[in-house]
């Protein structure tokens, strides 16, 4: 039976607990903002094998959804025919009759009416559901365990199928380098779930339906149970989604890349560069080499350099250029920064150029 908890009961574990994990809540979500910051990383577009693991997790996750809703469980003969759990067999079956299309029953409903023999049978019922009670060829009511020895292989089917889902979205080839990190996390969590699952079914404590004299009265142990199933695989798969999302991104749990990727980009930028000055290089070669190229280079400075002077020998410019200097711009810092650049430019250039070569030996 579902214990219920107060408003009141909430109010007080919130105002204990609060001050202690707020604090606690917001600092570990700063860490995990500032985590790629740190560690010189940027946010990342989503890879398409990402996007497209995120797609198909999505679909699960709203599948499982759909799963939890009472129009896809199975029915329960109680709630349809709104009746009690002493209700006598006959009169059960009666009612169900009435509300079956040409008043036909199923095999299925044959086999349960065999079942009802007892109050037992009818707990084991709510317990276990429908399809155990009726197909089980070698259960008995008095013994309750070989029902769920017959029941085991159901309630781990969802669990073994999500896990193989998840165990193919932590692929190299489904998710990219993101995928495998997690599935160690994946996998212990899904067999975790599982296990509480088992234990709550195996645990349960059936003999208290036999209380209860009106429908409302009656713990819907299967139902309920298929349902919070249903939801808590959907929560493990939105969790993983949300966990792959983040790394994918670098928004959160980011790795910095290994020696090699280091390695490789810091020798992929040095050939970057260097064709660079190649090219300018060789550009720079041409037009002194050709003759017509080199005497159009010298026309253009010598008209740039004219025209620069007729324009500061203008009496707005050169009053502008006053007004700033005395008013505006400390020329004394410009020169010292100025100074301090051209001292500084050359040794920061060599040290550079010895973390890089540092890169690539190391």
């Amino acid at each position: 039976m579902a214990i219920p908890v107060s408003w009141g009961t909430i109010k007080s574990l919130l105002i204990f607990f609060g001050p202690m994990l707020l604090p606690k809540a917001i600092g570990y979500y700063r860490t995990l903002r500032a985590g790629p910051a740190a560690q010189g990383l940027q946010i990342r577009r989503l890879s398409p094998k990402v996007a497209r693991t995120l797609y198909a997790l999505a679909i699960t996750v709203l599948v499982y959804l759909a799963i939890s809703l009472p129009f896809f469980a199975p029915e329960n003969l109680f709630v349809r025919t709104q009746s009690r759990l002493q209700i006598p067999t006959d009169v059960l079956f009666t009612r169900l009759t009435a509300l079956r299309p040409e008043n036909a029953l199923t095999e299925s409903d044959q086999a349960l009416r065999a079942r009802f023999v007892n109050l037992e049978s009818r707990l084991l019922y709510l317990q276990f559901g429908p399809d155990v009670l009726a197909d089980c060829p070698f259960c008995n009511s008095d013994d309750p365990h070989s029902y769920f020895y017959y029941a085991l292989p159901a309630l781990l089917a969802p669990h073994l199928l999500n896990l193989v889902a998840l165990s193919a979205a932590t692929t190299n080839w489904l998710a990219g380098r993101e995928g495998p990190r997690w599935r160690t996390t994946v996998v212990m969590t899904s067999i975790v779930v599982a296990a509480l699952d088992v234990y709550i079914v195996h645990s349960y404590n059936y003999q208290a339906n036999s209380r209860a004299m009106r429908l409302p009265d009656l713990d819907l142990h299967y139902w309920d149970m298929r349902t919070y199933r249903a939801v808590a695989l959907a929560l493990v798969n939105a969790t993983f989604a949300a966990l792959l999302y983040l790394s994918a991104t670098n928004r959160a749990f980011a790795t910095p890349p290994d020696p090699a990727e280091r390695v490789e980009a810091a020798t992929r930028a040095l050939l970057l560069t260097k064709s660079k000055l190649n090219a300018v290089g060789i550009i720079k070669n041409t037009s002194i080499r050709d003759e017509d190229l080199r005497h159009r280079v010298e026309a253009y400075w010598t008209h740039e350099g004219r025209l620069m002077r007729e324009v500061m020998e203008e009496r707005e410019v050169i009053e502008g250029v006053n007004d700033a200097l005395e008013n505006r711009i400390n020329i004394d810092a410009i020169s010292r920064d100025a100074e301090s650049y051209a001292t500084n430019m050359l040794p920061r250039a060599q040290e550079d150029a010895q973390v890089v070569g540092q890169q690539v030996v190391g």
